[in-house]
């Protein structure tokens, strides 16, 4: 007798892909993206914009760096603290700076607000004052590159311009003006050109996917040679097979979410999908935590209880389940922890196992229906949604400036452990759930068809995602930071290796109708 693998509950689940699909792209955003506007071609103000770190004390005490960008014109900043000067900070008078200053400055750090005038009005101004920059407070969250305007081609400004978030500027501006002595040091770190986090991130997504594939095989326990009819029984009640028009149908609705997402992202909102993350992540822990303990003791699987409407209960399963339950309790309540990211990847990881167990691709048709639509899905809302929205959808919603703090979490992410900017990697549950339904698909026909580890596709298109997910990041960090769509490397990479290898074995015509021809249906891959 074969012991039954814990059956995830689908519901639930179900609701929860959309959101797993949405978030195909969440991954490598920094905190102070810069939205960037046209510059003028003038050889002065073709300055690179340089990120920048702003130490500040109030009243001698150091408080936490603030982030900000340089301008396109002005003075580049030092890369070290040891090379930076330590200035005291003075509101301007007008506060604009548009004009000019009521008062001569030595040495100090000018802090001006937004708007009235342009960018290198300000600076000119502060500067011939005496200012020794000038910091300009921006009247939301986000960063906007400072440019020139066409007028301004014969500008001499020799002193650092950065432009601040609200937030920060606010920050400044009450301490000032509250009596408080400010300090302001500038200066531009250098990121490294490869953070340790990239590669366990990889490690992770990678891991999440074999695991995935070897589940059922590593966590079935058999004592007897099971039945062809206690397969198909399993199969029926465990997997989903998704079909052509549902993979279309798929695509369809979560370009909708990601829509509602852009037009009306709140903390409420936001808050709502972490406390459904937290929901679907406990009922992935359960399902794995419980077809581990089922595996590793063949009595503790095989005891149950009957409780009513419920019917016959697994023992361990009821133990397991306040567990679960306060673990993804605990990390809603401590989400803004440095540590939750822990919390989120442990509940992230079991869910997309999960979800890996309950979602079955039939065939090539339509994995490779269900890729493309995905393929173009990336590119359209990354890459050409500015030019309805006027902003890439996707990168905004990524960003989650209105979520007021609160971010999306269905993403893996990891520290940027040795990046002085800190911030996280991080890759989208989409960007492991749609190449892995692939790959755990390659591993089954593998299997069935008894393929060895050479002539078979599984360890191919494990090579072929870790290599997309890699150039993914190189791009990523070749493009500045800039959010890449990565089903547009991880697609070519899986899928395309699938097509190229089939082609050259003559397998191709197997793949495409795999489980529609009587002759290759087995039991239990029955729809």
């Amino acid at each position: 007798m074969r012991i039954p693998r814990s059956s995830p509950p689908l519901p639930l689940l179900h609701v929860a892909l959309i959101f797993l699909f949405t978030s195909s792209h969440l991954k490598g955003f920094a905190a102070g993206d810069a939205s960037q506007e046209s510059a003028s071609t003038s050889p002065v103000c073709n300055v690179t914009s340089q990120d920048v770190k702003i130490k500040n004390w109030v009243n001698g005490d150091e408080s936490a760096s603030l982030d900000g960008l340089s301008a396109r014109f002005g003075a580049s900043l030092p890369t070290s603290v040891s090379k930076a000067l330590r200035l005291p900070a003075i509101l301007a008078n007008p506060f604009n700076s548009c004009n000019n200053l009521s008062f001569k400055l030595s040495n100090s750090f000018v802090v001006a607000k937004r708007g009235d005038c342009t960018y290198a009005t300000k600076a000119q101004i502060a500067e011939s004052s005496g200012g020794a920059g000038l910091l300009v407070i921006n009247d939301d969250e986000d960063l906007t590159e400072m440019v020139c305007t066409n007028n301004e081609t014969r500008l001499n400004i020799t002193i650092p311009v950065v432009m601040v978030p609200k937030s920060a500027g606010d920050y400044l501006r009450g301490s000032i003006s509250s009596g408080g002595k400010v300090d302001i040091l500038l200066y531009s770190p250098t990121r490294p050109i490869l953070d340790i986090s990239v590669v366990f991130l990889v490690l992770m997504a990678v891991g999440t996917i074999v695991s995935a594939s070897f589940w059922d095989e590593f966590t079935a326990h058999e004592q007897d040679q099971p039945s062809a009819e206690t397969n198909q029984e399993d199969s029926v009640k465990n997997t989903l097979k998704i079909k052509a028009v549902g993979a279309i149908a798929f695509v369809i609705v979560a370009s909708g979410f990601l829509v509602v997402l852009f037009f009306f992202m709140s903390s409420s909102f936001v808050f709502a999908l972490n406390v459904i993350f937290s929901l679907a992540g406990s009922q992935g822990m359960h399902f794995c935590i419980v077809s581990l303990i089922s595996r590793a003791s063949k009595r503790c699987g095989q005891m149950k209880i009957n409780i009513p409407i419920l019917g016959k209960v697994s023992v361990i399963a009821i133990v397991v389940l306040p567990f679960c339950i306060a673990f993804s309790i605990i990390w809603v309540g401590n989400r803004h922890s440095p540590h939750a990211w822990i919390g989120q990847d442990i509940l992230g990881i079991t869910l997309m196992i999960t979800v890996l167990q309950v979602l079955e691709l039939p065939n090539i048709k339509v994995a490779s229906i269900l890729l493309c639509c995905a393929f173009f899905y990336d590119i359209f809302w990354v890459f050409l949604s500015p030019l309805i929205f006027h902003q890439s959808v996707m990168i905004a919603v990524a960003t989650g400036h209105k979520a007021g703090g609160e971010s999306i979490p269905m993403l893996l992410k990891i520290p940027r452990f040795f990046d002085p900017w800190g911030g996280y990697q991080m890759i989208g549950f989409g960007d492991i759930i749609l190449p892995g339904l692939l790959i755990v698909f390659s591993h089954r026909f593998d299997k069935l068809t008894k393929k060895g580890i050479s002539n078979g596709y599984f360890l191919w298109l494990i090579f072929g995602y870790t290599f997309g997910l890699s150039v993914t990041y190189l791009v990523f960090y070749l493009m500045n930071g800039h959010g890449q769509p990565a089903l547009l490397y991880l697609v070519p990479c899986t899928l395309g290796l699938t097509v190229v290898l089939g082609g050259i074995r003559g397998e191709i015509r197997d793949l495409w109708s795999y489980g529609e021809t009587p002759s290759k249906v087995v039991p239990g891959e029955q729809a």
